[in-house]
């Protein structure tokens, strides 16, 4: 089993920037491939991020490419997931995500943290 524990969201202004943890904690070298997603209010969940097991391989959603970064130490367990020009429709909770297959799937990842809800005021 693998537990995940996101912090870091938060009420920000638009043009902020922010940055969210993940610590994973557990067999964690079961499923090393780490992902965040997104989710608003009466939206369907979104692919943000994701980092393979080493750090050198990364992919971003659409919405997010050139604005946030998704980096991780693999020493503390923590994926991070820094996010710069932050815009309202950004607002969603946050979930980050481990699995041990690449690419990672918006419905398919193995584990899944609780969440951390980051809202952007216009």
């Amino acid at each position: 089993q693998v537990q995940l524990v996101e912090s870091g969201g938060g009420l920000v202004q638009a043009g902020d920037s922010l940055r969210l943890s993940c610590v994973a904690s557990g067999r964690t070298f079961i499923s090393p491939n780490m992902g965040w997603f997104r989710q608003a209010p009466g939206k369907e969940r979104e692919f943000v991020a994701a980092i393979d097991w080493s750090g050198g391989v990364t992919k971003y959603g659409d919405s997010v490419k050139g604005r946030f970064t998704i980096s991780r130490e693999n020493a503390k367990n923590t994926v991070y997931l820094q996010m710069h020009s932050l815009k309202p429709e950004d607002t969603a909770d946050y979930y980050c995500a481990a699995d041990s297959r690449w690419p990672p799937r918006t419905y398919g990842m193995d584990y899944w943290g609780k969440g951390t809800l980051v809202t952007v005021s216009s």
